[in-house]
């Protein structure tokens, strides 16, 4: 008797699943830069110190990226729909509390309580459409529309802050998150099924401590630096952080389940999706920063003036991010992965020539050359490092790949936007512009050379 074809085929419910899935994508990256346009009102309103300032931007994208790891494990164990539905009743409240927030310190523990729902819903997305999407060709597609929400909400988040800042307050970009939870409790139990591991024993205590004590400190010097604090406070506290990954990565060898899998490391392709991710992601990060702030305050715009002059960006981005899993059918992934850094930087060199006054077009087209080579980089990667992992481990692996996003994201703000704002203070806010721009290209061009070489052996 000859076998069964079994069909893994998705059907309309896992589709429509997807929607609900990205809907929360979007809007959580969206939350890393919609405030970039609100910042000369906020402060107007709320008069934040410089350091408060940094904290309101930054407190969302570490803590995401502190507790990435513990919840994306917790999913496993406890069922990724449970824990998506938990993080959006929590993301929608806290939500409320940052768009209503009466001073600045009140802001940035709203935002870093947005930050630990935030964590809870990542890894539960992505776990769950690996689980959803069995047919290798229409995960790819999925993971594609998935990266689009990501790397979308990114872009599309000054455009959105743009939009609410002409006609409402600054706290009407946090509101957004109202009805896309809203829709995601009520939809999420219809749409969504539940996994979890079975095998799977309980979380380590030892382990979640040692992971929060490795990245919050390494977060909180690279911060300090960024503030101009204390150097040697600012160094002990990271060189404290490392040695509490160093003791976490050891300690997951001995455990029967691990917080994280390290064998996950020994797969080259991982490796280097995650290194891809982090890199690229700060590069981009830095550098929209100051492109949002070019445009108001050398240019002259409105917030939405300087949010609709970002959406052609956005789009290169989300057309990318779709088109790519179809191109790595043709393209082998080493390639099309450094076709994309290299890109990217190329949108980098051309974002140098803006120290020669106020150009809008030179500034939107460097912008869709960035994002274009952005999109394939953001699904690829992705994509990379889900297939990587076992699917009762598909938590853990996705953890890791928002872990590299978030955190390069505000490696990206903190590290690049303070290089860039001493610049500024010492010559020109130009010259700070196009010198994280100069960074940007050459970080990008290396990592390019690098991905040719570290996966020539190997493609995934």
């Amino acid at each position: 008797m000859s076998e069964r074809t079994v069909d893994l085929s998705a059907g309309p419910r896992e589709w429509l699943g997807l929607a609900v899935l990205v809907l929360p994508t979007l809007l959580l990256s969206m939350d890393v830069t919609v405030l970039y346009l609100a910042i000369p009102s906020l402060t107007a309103d709320l008069r934040p110190s410089p350091g408060e300032l940094l904290w309101i931007a930054d407190a969302y994208g570490f803590l995401i990226a502190g507790f990435l790891v513990t919840m994306g494990t917790l999913g496993d164990r406890v069922g990724r729909r449970r824990l998506l539905l938990i993080g959006a009743a929590a993301f929608l409240v806290a939500s409320v509390v940052a768009a209503y927030a009466p001073t600045a310190q009140s802001l940035i523990l709203a935002r870093g309580l947005l930050g630990i729902a935030g964590a809870t819903l990542m890894p539960s997305t992505l776990a769950l459409i690996g689980g959803m999407f069995r047919d290798a060709r229409q995960r790819g597609v999925a993971i594609g529309v998935w990266g689009a929400g990501l790397s979308g909400g990114v872009a599309l988040g000054p455009v959105a802050g743009g939009i609410l800042l002409e006609r409402y307050w600054w706290g009407s970009a946090f509101l957004l998150a109202v009805p896309v939870m809203a829709l995601l409790l009520v939809a999420g139990p219809v749409l969504l099924p539940e996994h979890r591991d079975a095998g799977a024993g309980r979380p380590d205590l030892v382990s979640v401590l040692l992971s929060l004590a490795g990245i919050l400190p390494v977060v909180y010097g690279i911060k300090r630096l960024a503030e101009g604090g204390h150097p040697t406070l600012a160094l002990l506290a990271v060189g404290a952080g490392l040695v509490a990954v160093t003791v976490f990565l050891r300690r997951q060898r001995t455990l029967a389940s691990p917080l994280v899998d390290v064998r996950l490391f020994a797969d080259r392709p991982f490796r280097v999706a995650l290194t891809v991710l982090l890199v690229s992601l700060a590069c981009v990060a830095g550098m929209y920063l100051f492109v949002t702030l070019y445009l108001q305050r050398v240019v002259g715009l409105s917030p939405l003036g300087a949010g609709l002059w970002l959406l052609p960006s956005a789009l290169a981005m989300i057309l990318t991010s779709v088109v790519a899993p179809m191109l790595v059918r043709r393209i082998p992934l080493p390639r099309l992965l450094a076709l994309s850094l290299t890109v990217s930087a190329s949108g980098f060199l051309l974002l140098t020539r803006l120290d020669g006054g106020p150009g809008v077009g030179t500034l939107v087209a460097g912008m869709v050359l960035v994002y274009l080579g952005s999109g394939p980089i953001m699904a690829l990667g992705t994509e990379t490092v889900l297939n990587a992992a076992p699917a009762e481990r598909a938590g853990s692996a996705s953890a890791l790949s928002e872990t590299s996003v978030e955190l390069g994201l505000a490696l990206g703000v903190a590290v690049l936007g303070s290089i860039g704002t001493f610049l500024q203070r010492e010559h020109s806010f130009t010259t700070g512009v196009t010198v994280v721009a100069w960074i940007g290209a050459a970080l990008l061009t290396a990592l390019a050379a690098l991905t040719v070489i570290a996966l020539s052996r190997r493609t995934r």
